[in-house]
């Protein structure tokens, strides 16, 4: 007896996470979009908003004082994108 997980193809969570990948390729960005992910900035900085109520600035420059979880949001494409480019 075969399962969902044999063959790909027939459904599931791969098709699933594979039409997810190409949906989130296609995704054209509209002016407001960044409202919609999570960012990438230093972990002194967020400290600092934190305590201070001062903005912060992304890697992809978006600016903003942060107060939402980042947990509930997917990672800002720029923002990864940069940091790829730093770390590899």
């Amino acid at each position: 007896m075969s399962t969902p997980l044999d063959s790909p193809d027939q459904g599931g969570v791969a098709t699933l996470d594979r039409e997810l990948e190409e949906l989130l390729k296609e995704e054209n960005l509209e002016p407001g979009d960044h409202e919609r992910f999570s960012h990438y900035v230093k972990k002194d900085k967020i400290l600092e908003s934190a305590i201070t109520g001062k903005p912060v600035r992304a890697l992809c420059g978006k600016k903003w004082t942060p107060g939402r979880d980042p947990e509930k949001f997917p990672i800002c494409p720029t923002c990864k994108e940069i940091y790829e480019s730093m770390v590899g």
